[in-house]
This record gives C-alpha cells, structure tokens and sequence, in this order.
C-alpha cells in the first residue's frame, strides 16, 4: 500500500511539473508574439505619420500615387509696408498660393526697421518692402541672417513739390524734405546732386553718400531728415520732398505728380527671408507667383510707370541686376 501510495504521488508530481512547464512556456511564446505586435503596429503609425505631410504642391502627386516630399510649410506668413506691396500680396500673391494649397496671411507694417526685425524672429516668414542695399546695411548692423530672393516691382523714389511746383522754382535757401535712414538719404543725396542742386565730393561711394560728402551747396539747401513714412505729410511745410514710392502712392500721391525721379534701377526691391530657407519650395512657389503671368499683367496695369524686376527683361531692368552688383562690388571695395 505504501508503495502504491509512492508511486501515484511521483506520478502526479511529473505531470503537474509537465503542464506547468508548457503553461510558460506557451505564456512566454504569447508575450513574445506580442510584444512584437506592439512593435509593429507603434513603427507602423510612426511611419504613417511621416507620411501624411505633403508640400501642398506635391498633393496632386500624391492622389496619383507618386512619391510625396515631407512638408515643408503649409501657411506663410508675408509682412509688407503699408500700399502697393501689401497690396500686391492680398490682389494676387495670396489667390495664387492659395490654390497651391497654402495659407496664407499678411501682416503690414508703417516702417522700415519692423520687418527685418519681426523676419529675423520668426514672427514673419518673408517680407517685402526693401532695396538691397538697405538689407545689406541694415543686416550687417544688426548682425542678421537674411537673404534676398527676387525682386519686385518697384515705385521709384520722386522729388515732389511741396510749397514750390517746379523746379525752376528752387531757389537759394530752398527746403528739401529727405529719409533719414543711411541707404535712403545717400539716393536722396545723388538725386540733388543730378539736379545740380549740389555737389559730392570725388570718389565716394553713392551707396553710402552722407550729408559730410557734400562738397557743394550750390543752392543752399536746407534738408529735413525725417522718418520715410512722414515724407508725403511733410510736403505742406517744405519746399520739395523727395519721397520713397511706395509711401508716396499708399498716400495717395500718383508718379505723374514727380518733377524728378530717380534714374538708377539699382533700388528696385527685393523680398527678403531666412538664409535657412532661401532654397526650400514655399519661397520657389512664392517667386513663381510673382514672376507668373498672371502677376505680371496686373502689375502692368496696376502699377504702370513703377520699376520692374530685373527677371522680367523690361523697361531697361535687365541692365539693373548688373547696376546693383557693380555698385555693391564697388562698395565693398572701398
């Protein structure tokens, strides 16, 4: 009996070990399988994910099976003075970008210092609003990392009448209202200095002619330096303003009015961005925009008598590419 005993409880004893042995080991089989699932169904979403952004061009490619590029930017933000360049943006700009796919928004600004500034912050993706040489001043005073990407069209910068009507009219003592920033005041300078009204001294540098290279006062004239946003306003109480173009027409002022502009395509103007996105494909789809058909119609009948960009072969422009660099080499020349 007590053998018979022995032997059924070795007997239950193995078997138990048995079942319990398979019980893991078929547990841990389960584990590993499922683990593996987690795995894959957690590199399969993250893979999704990469997958879903489309650069709004590239979502026709997409719909037709082709491979789509990661998403760059799907809103930009512009930032403009106030006027013709803003208002570029919401006639044209924006319709077309639009029906890119993008969004887009337009903040605009009453002076020249903003938007550099908000651009070199991140507050802006692009602006427009500057000739090169006041980006490159301006940049390097402020220590900036931005970059011109395409011209546009471009007001120039007139000598109105303010108190007098004509040129004939200057006479000794004559007051000439004029920007007060360094780029704007050095045009204004150049401008007198065709108009004969006064004389530079030899060798400078007309990008950087300051109110000391005067060699010559031949008329006398007394300039008034002010902000270039005050210039239209400025005409009631000076005898001439020399006015930057796009504050001269979102004033209401019209070029038929100009008694002198300025000859130079040198300062027609460029939009500037970030120089880490001077190469992606939002500032590719923006310059295409405004080098389209489409835009260039407009601009012709909107903003007839301005100054076109280079790129367009009009109106002697092709020659202000050129102008610029010869003007900017030889002031670094210098």
């Amino acid at each position: 009996m007590q053998a018979a005993f022995s032997a059924a409880h070795t007997l239950f004893s193995r078997t138990t070990l048995y079942f319990l042995e398979h019980f893991m080991n078929t547990t841990h089989s389960l584990f590993k399988l499922s683990l593996a699932g987690v795995i894959a169904l957690a590199l399969g979403a993250c893979g999704g994910q990469s997958n879903t952004a489309q650069t709004p061009a590239a979502s026709g490619a997409a719909a037709s099976g082709a491979a789509t590029p990661v998403v760059e930017k799907t809103e930009i933000r512009f930032g403009t003075t106030v006027g013709d360049f803003g208002d570029m943006v919401k006639d044209q700009i924006q319709p077309i970008l639009e029906k890119k796919g993008y969004r887009v928004t337009l903040t605009e600004y009453s002076d020249y210092v903003t938007p550099n500034k908000a651009l070199a912050e991140n507050a802006i993706d692009i602006n427009i609003f500057q000739h090169k040489p006041y980006l490159d001043g301006f940049k390097a005073e402020h220590n900036l990392d931005l970059t011109e990407v395409f011209q546009v069209p471009t007001a120039p910068l007139g000598l109105y009448g303010g108190k007098l009507t004509a040129l004939d009219q200057v006479k000794d003592g004559s007051t000439v209202s004029v920007p007060n920033d360094p780029s704007n005041l050095a045009r204004a300078l150049v401008m007198l200095k065709e108009l004969g009204w006064i004389k530079l001294k030899d060798g400078i540098d007309p990008l950087k002619a300051a109110v000391s290279d005067i060699a010559e006062n031949t008329r006398n004239i007394k300039l008034v330096e002010m902000e270039a946003a005050n210039l239209p306003r400025s005409r009631q109480d000076v005898d001439f303003a020399i006015v930057n173009g796009n504050y001269a027409m979102s004033s209401g002022m019209k070029l038929s009015e100009t008694l002198f502009q300025e000859p130079s395509f040198a300062y027609v103007n460029w939009a500037a961005v970030r120089t880490a996105d001077k190469d992606s494909q939002w500032v590719k789809d923006v310059a295409d925009a405004y080098n389209s058909t489409e835009f260039k119609q407009y601009a012709h009948q909107r903003f007839n008598g301005y100054k076109y960009p280079a790129a367009w072969g009009e109106n002697a422009a092709g020659n202000a590419k050129a102008e610029a660099s010869a003007a900017s080499s030889a002031s670094a020349a210098k």
